[in-house]
């Protein structure tokens, strides 16, 4: 049992490497970003109990950031992504200042509308392009050694993010701080009980939480080139608890496993109901290709039924 650990993790640090000469680099990538994305999101929830619908603003906001520096001010991808992610610890801190002295459903709510408004900011404001989008984001060189628009290149900076990401949502978790966090979300009176100052480690852990969204944010920026409105978006939000929720609330695999679900179906289900269509000879699954949003939204409702600690939460249920 000692010697499984660090076998499987030299197999999972030898098929990451590996994987871009099998499948495309940017489509990996992307699903390295949303991972990230969902395990920010989950250090909040999974962890502290917070549920959020304002970390499109974090996500989108971050890769605006990113995009503007790197295209219109010419700075590098290193103080770029930089510069953005001290962007979403800042739009954290403001909206977690509103925020956080409120709870439940309140507190989602006031997420919510902060994270719309920013949203219109977006809209409005001439530098993001508006409805168009920000477009033509350089990648540039990293510290002008490593050229960046080798697609290997940057697949494996992003992989590095990555993990950096997972490594230091793993070290807070495993901290003082993180047991605090924990306290707080199973019994938040008997943590006031003891003293602790509950706001004050919420709006920690809230700005922790934007400005890893905001590494995965800029991330994606720079892996994609542009950045949309739909990062953005309160819908964004909804899509990164749904990762969540179906990959494994409160797990560290969870948010990867999710992230990996829902992103393989939004770009594989209509080769998939394609698949079904020949195999079962009806004709019906070579629409599901058109009904995406339909499709993840089963998968859902079926996890939430099934199995309530998702994916991951059910194997390590069982095991």
């Amino acid at each position: 049992m000692k010697l499984a650990k660090p076998i499987i993790l030299l197999a999972s640090i030898g098929i990451a490497i590996a994987l871009p000469h099998f499948f495309y680099p940017i489509f990996l990538m992307k699903i390295l970003c949303f991972a990230l994305f969902a395990a920010a999101f989950n250090l909040l929830l999974g962890y502290t109990g917070l549920l959020s619908f304002g970390h499109a603003a974090f996500f989108g906001g971050a890769g605006y950031c990113a995009g503007y520096f790197m295209r219109d001010m010419g700075v590098g991808p290193a103080i770029g992504i930089t510069i953005a992610v001290l962007f979403a610890a800042a739009l954290g801190a403001l909206i977690g200042g509103l925020a956080i002295r409120r709870q439940g459903i309140y507190f989602s709510m006031i997420t919510l509308a902060l994270a719309q408004m920013f949203y219109f900011v977006c809209v409005q404001v001439p530098a993001s392009g508006g409805e168009d989008g920000f477009q033509g984001i350089p990648r540039g060189d990293l510290f002008g050694l490593i050229n960046l628009q080798n697609d290997l290149n940057l697949y494996y900076l992003v992989l590095c993010l990555t993990v950096a990401g997972f490594l230091f949502i793993k070290r807070i978790i495993s901290s003082p701080f993180g047991q605090i966090l924990k306290a707080i979300k199973e019994n938040e009176p008997r943590a006031i009980s003891l003293g602790y100052n509950v706001n004050r480690f919420k709006f920690l852990v809230f700005i922790l939480s934007a400005a890893l969204a905001g590494l995965a944010g800029s991330t994606q920026a720079l892996v994609l080139g542009f950045e949309t409105l739909t990062d953005a978006h309160w819908t964004m939000s909804g899509l990164v608890i749904l990762m969540t929720l179906v990959g494994g609330v409160g797990t560290m695999l969870g948010p990867f496993v999710g992230a990996l679900v829902i992103v393989l179906l939004e770009h594989r289900v209509g080769e998939i109901g394609s698949f079904l269509s020949q195999v079962t000879g009806v004709a019906w699954f070579n629409s599901l290709g058109e009904s995406v949003t339909i499709v993840t939204g089963l998968i859902f409702v079926f996890c939430v039924m099934a199995f309530r600690r998702g994916l991951v939460g059910l194997f390590i249920k069982q095991k």
